[in-house]
């Protein structure tokens, strides 16, 4: 039994997202703006109470440690862009992007996203995985939107094995097992 193309995407995502519900169920507020090298980016207040996002326009060399908060909001920034080009709205910028806080109100924004991004994936056809994609390769006229699944995909397990690890360093690091 063959699975098509759009089924195989689906249930790489299905994976990815159910080893991130193994994170996301145990997060605890501490963890978000835990600070895991003196170097690092993380989220911080801006004068009007909201969270602003440490940003380099060139990537710093070295390249700061992410807190989990940084790396949770850099998450919904790029998931929440690439719904707007796949739903055909226009594309927000980076400081549209506002990241809820520590705790549940980052977990529940993310699990929306979720939500959002499965809407997209059951409307797909195969046919449709080859309707030509701007984003994120906006230069690459071959990009199509199989290749912008993938992308998801792959990012999306990047910043779950992230979010994963900086989770468990912080627990261990509070019961004095980090050396």
């Amino acid at each position: 039994m063959s699975a098509s193309r759009t089924e195989l995407l689906r249930r790489q995502f299905e994976l990815t997202w159910s080893l991130f519900e193994y994170h996301l169920e145990r997060l605890e507020p501490e963890d978000f703006l835990w600070e895991p090298a003196a170097h690092c980016w993380t989220v911080r207040r801006g004068p009007d109470g909201g969270w602003v996002p440490d940003w380099a326009d060139a990537e710093p060399d070295p390249v700061p440690v992410p807190t989990l908060a940084w790396v949770s909001w850099h998450l919904g920034w790029w998931w929440s862009v690439t719904l707007d080009h796949a739903q055909g709205r226009p594309p927000r910028d980076r400081e549209d992007i506002e990241w809820p806080g520590e705790g549940a109100p980052t977990v529940e924004w993310l699990r929306g996203l979720r939500t959002e991004w499965v809407k997209v994936l059951d409307d797909l056809t195969d046919p449709d995985l080859d309707t030509a994609a701007s984003f994120p390769s906006p230069d690459d006229p071959e990009y199509t939107v199989a290749h912008m699944l993938a992308w998801v995909n792959a990012e999306l397990m990047k910043n779950v094995a992230e979010i994963g690890q900086l989770r468990l360093l912080r627990v261990a690091s509070a019961q004095g097992e980090v050396r």
